[in-house]
């Protein structure tokens, strides 16, 4: 259950880092702390509720999967 959680977790919130990271340059600090901003609070939640080390590329897929929403799909609907 907990893998599932934080799963769903990591995914919306980077869908709301990839929106706002998509107003900033690349490679600035601000474009690399809206990548970065979710990673505190994914570990605390994996280490929290017991999740085994094996499911950490689950969190990261999701991480990813949810800044490349949030960069074109909600960016979208924003722009129109």
């Amino acid at each position: 259950m907990g893998v599932v959680v934080i799963s769903i977790i990591s995914l919306v919130t980077n869908a709301f880092l990839g929106k706002y990271r998509k107003k900033y340059k690349k490679m600035t600090f601000m474009w690399l702390l809206m990548i970065h901003a979710s990673i505190p609070l994914i570990v605390f939640l994996r280490i929290w509720l017991g999740t085994p080390n094996i499911f950490i590329l689950v969190f990261i897929g999701c991480a990813v999967l949810g800044q490349a929403i949030g960069s074109k799909v909600l960016a979208e609907k924003r722009n129109n």
